[in-house]
């Protein structure tokens, strides 16, 4: 059986695999439309794919520097 790679990652694992806080995460995902809600009964998670990942982590460098 082979170790298959996820399609798409939650916000959790987003801000683990980028080193941010999943609040930034959230916050820039929220500005730019970024990344997609799957509910399950009451629950709602948000789920990036690696594409939108890459986005996001551009997107905080561009702030970064801007902000410096």
């Amino acid at each position: 059986m082979k170790n298959q790679i996820p399609k798409y990652v939650t916000q959790a694992r987003a801000a683990y695999l980028l080193g941010m806080p999943p609040a930034e995460i959230s916050r820039i995902s929220e500005a730019k439309g970024i990344g997609h809600y799957e509910r399950a009964g009451n629950e709602e998670e948000r789920f990036f794919t690696y594409e939108e990942l890459q986005k996001i982590c551009v997107l905080a460098t561009c702030e970064g520097v801007a902000a410096h």
